[in-house]
């Protein structure tokens, strides 16, 4: 399942990184790609959308629903 997260607080491949991780925590067959410039970030997976932005949010970003 597609899930579209508005983050915010990315500016570098660092901030990437650190989301893309965080997200392969919870799930770590999860596709994901980030677009730092929409402050959008897709994942592909199966988990649900609340323990996504959790991971997201534990790494200091800031995650609208």
């Amino acid at each position: 399942m597609q899930q579209i997260f508005t983050v915010t607080g990315m500016t570098c491949g660092h901030c990437e990184k650190a989301v893309t991780q965080a997200i392969r925590s919870i799930d770590p067959q999860a596709q994901v790609r980030i677009d730092r410039t929409q402050d959008r970030v897709e994942v592909e997976s199966s988990q649900p959308r609340e323990a996504l932005a959790g991971a997201i949010a534990e790494e200091g970003y800031q995650v609208q629903a």
